[in-house]
């Protein structure tokens, strides 16, 4: 028992340090999370004490799991449902062309340019094709643009290219029987009834017992996530869908969220992205930096290819459709978990691995970084903007 608080503390110390960074360098924590999981099992691994990080736990393994779970729904249950009904043209087309454009041709380069096989080219594809929900939002209350029009359908977009990168994953990489049948009936009849439970449990219960909310949610989370791994699915990707079906009640429902916010930020998500940055090999990518630059400078430029046309048929002013494309060319949570699900999949190695999550990283603060410093459309900021974001606001799972 002493030496499990011990790694505990230590993983928690990591992702404190972890914040600590973040802060002054200005970035998601999740990024600098994964950068120190780099770091520490580079150091473990040349000290020749790799097993000392306890990567591997099952208690360890868990928690990691339960954060991207988590993760994923918030992003699902922070998105506005009434954005998607007011310009669904856009979100729709933007987040379309954001979704295939990237997944078609990182995949075909993979393939051809790196020559890794189908099932690897085509689950780096999916990897590359994500754009970083939690970035763009967290740029999103930091600029005030979450108050416009403007901003909200950027999240739409990210919405629909993300949720398509679920369905890509578990179409793809997950077989199908009839364990997939009965999940897929099973999270369906959850998704149809659980906006009127999860309402009927508030207004019975909620103002009365502790935190019923809470444990309801997440109780329908591991539920669907258990389903889905006796599937052969991925734990994540019924979560996405929890957080689409509840959207609604947590918009009305604030503080709930930024409580499930600071727990799943405070506790749970260091230990997966921090886990998943000690599974990449810096000798890999020291002895092959080409595959790293090919497919970042590929997930990039089919991104920007792909929607600056699209984006140019509903924003006129250059500097709105570079700030739009640029911010739908990140990417950060979905990359990582596509590539840690193929890792310990088996669809691709750990060089792959390395390759594909050094790319997701990058991508998460190239884009954005030129984009800050270059194409904010200023005109279209709200004249009054409030209070400046608390921390629970700003949702810095990455």
């Amino acid at each position: 028992m002493e030496s499990l608080f011990g790694t505990a503390a230590f993983w928690l110390l990591l992702a404190v340090l972890a914040a600590i960074t973040a802060y002054h360098l200005g970035v998601a924590v999740a990024l600098v999370e994964i950068v120190f999981g780099v770091g520490v099992a580079a150091l473990a691994e040349g000290l020749g004490v790799p097993e000392a990080l306890g990567t591997d736990q099952e208690w360890l393994r868990f928690l990691a799991s339960a954060g991207a779970v988590l993760l994923t729904f918030l992003a699902g249950a922070e998105l506005e449902p009434q954005v998607i009904r007011s310009q669904f043209r856009e979100v729709s087309s933007v987040g379309l062309v954001g979704f295939f454009s990237p997944f078609l041709g990182c995949a075909a380069l993979a393939y051809w340019g790196l020559g890794w096989d189908a099932r690897a080219s085509l689950l780096a594809g999916v990897a590359l094709s994500t754009t970083s929900m939690a970035v763009v939002y967290a740029v999103m209350l930091e600029t005030g643009f979450n108050q416009t029009s403007f901003g909200k359908g950027i999240l739409g977009a990210c919405f629909v290219n993300d949720l398509g990168t679920v369905i890509a994953l578990g179409l793809l990489f997950s077989p199908f029987t009839w364990r997939t049948g009965t999940f897929v009936a099973v999270t369906l009849g959850v998704l149809v009834l659980l906006p009127r439970s999860t309402r009927w449990l508030t207004e019975t219960y909620g103002r009365r017992t502790a935190a019923i909310r809470a444990k309801w949610v997440i109780l329908i989370l591991f539920g669907l996530g258990a389903l889905a791994l006796w599937s052969g699915s991925e734990a994540v990707l019924p979560a996405y869908l929890v957080g689409m079906a509840l959207a609604e009640f947590s918009a009305e429902e604030v503080p709930w969220v930024r409580r499930m916010r600071t727990l799943t930020v405070g506790f749970l998500t260091p230990f997966y992205f921090l886990r998943a940055g000690t599974f990449v090999s810096v000798p890999a990518l020291l002895a092959a930096p080409l595959a790293f630059v090919v497919l970042l400078g590929g997930k990039v430029a089919f991104k920007i290819f792909g929607l600056y046309p699209v984006v140019a048929g509903f924003r006129r002013e250059r500097r709105e459709r570079w700030y739009y494309t640029l911010l739908m060319s990140t990417g950060l949570t979905f990359g990582t978990i596509a590539a840690l699900f193929g890792l310990t999949h088996g669809v691709i190695g750990r060089e792959q691995y390395s390759f594909l999550v050094a790319a997701v990283i990058a991508s998460a603060v190239v884009p954005t970084l030129v984009a800050g410093a270059f194409f904010v459309p200023t005109h279209l900021l709200p004249a009054a903007r409030g209070a400046a974001p608390t921390e629970e606001d700003l949702g810095e799972e990455g």
